[in-house]
């Protein structure tokens, strides 16, 4: 053996480990790689090339049309007010939910008598399925045997009784409802979890010095929890941008489109109507409306962030 190839041996070896370390990382994602781009990234891409056809999604007469589905979707008022309801639903998701559950959070935490019991009631909504909670609510809304308007009756409020799922001015307001019920416990939970990390000595130390709970409050616990903050907004705003499932079971959309959604629609439009093309373009505008709804809500939690 020459020197040269004895100095070699260990440059090889070397070599050799870094290789085979930098493989260990890649065999053990590429499972998760492969399941992301078979389920998440395929479908995508090839909803785009969907939005291009006219097809039932049953036969193989698919005929390429181009943009003429997007250019119908631009014409088509359904979809843009059950965009518009998409919105409505995020902008009330981030305004009713995460205000309570902040205050939820806060109690709790600070609850030192029964705080687990509290903390198993209040999550309790969020461990019902979507179905029984649509199913449940739809009883409790009945004009006529619901206990909705039982109660009202019961103090003589008859003016008040509504027909709430029936009305399509109260229709999406009654499911937000329900939607902000069965979600806040997720965000107190979340809230709970960065309130983990405050500093007991610190909430101590204030109160010495003579700050309220409510100094305490808006003074180190909300600036502590802008991170935490910060996520629950984007969760909201994505989860209510994406939201099908309550809102199917309790009113389809309906009446007269007034509670429609973008998931909804598409899947009406697609399962219902057998448009695969143009339930494709629903789709695809939804990852558009939604990716970008989400850029801006991003940028505006983190400029709230700052200023906190």
């Amino acid at each position: 053996m020459t020197v040269a190839t004895h100095r070699a041996e260990p440059v090889r070896r070397r070599r050799a480990r870094a290789l085979s370390s930098a493989l260990a990382p890649a065999v053990f994602l590429a499972p998760a790689v492969v399941l992301l781009l078979v389920y998440l990234l395929y479908p995508l891409v090839d909803s785009f090339r969907l939005s291009l056809l006219a097809w039932n999604g049953l036969g193989e007469t698919a005929r390429y049309v181009g943009l003429e589905n997007w250019v119908r979707l631009a014409h088509d008022q359904v979809f843009w007010l059950s965009a518009g309801n998409n919105i409505l639903l995020a902008l009330f998701s981030v305004l009713i939910q995460l205000p309570i559950a902040i205050v939820l959070a806060v109690v709790l935490d600070e609850a030192s008598h029964g705080s687990r019991l509290l903390k198993i009631l209040y999550f309790l909504p969020l461990l019902m399925s979507s179905v029984a909670v649509g199913v449940l609510f739809k009883n409790v809304y009945d004009p006529n045997f619901g206990p909705v308007n039982s109660i009202l009756e019961a103090f003589g409020l008859y003016d008040w009784t509504q027909d709430w799922l029936g009305d399509p001015h109260l229709a999406l307001a009654s499911v937000i409802a329900v939607v902000c019920w069965q979600n806040i416990p997720f965000y107190m939970v979340l809230f709970l979890a960065g309130l983990a990390s405050f500093p007991r000595e610190l909430n101590e130390a204030a109160r010495l010095d003579g700050a309220s709970e409510i100094t305490i409050f808006w003074r180190l616990k909300l600036p502590h929890l802008k991170g935490t903050f910060r996520t629950a907004v984007l969760l909201a705003v994505i989860g209510s941008l994406r939201y099908f499932d309550l809102i199917y079971i309790m009113t389809g959309g309906g009446p007269d489109n007034a509670s429609e959604l973008m998931a909804t629609y598409m899947y009406r439009t697609v399962f219902s109507s057998f448009q695969l093309g143009y339930g494709s373009t629903i789709a695809s505008a939804m990852f558009i409306v939604v990716t970008l709804i989400a850029a801006v809500s991003f940028r505006i939690s983190r400029r709230f962030e700052t200023e906190i």
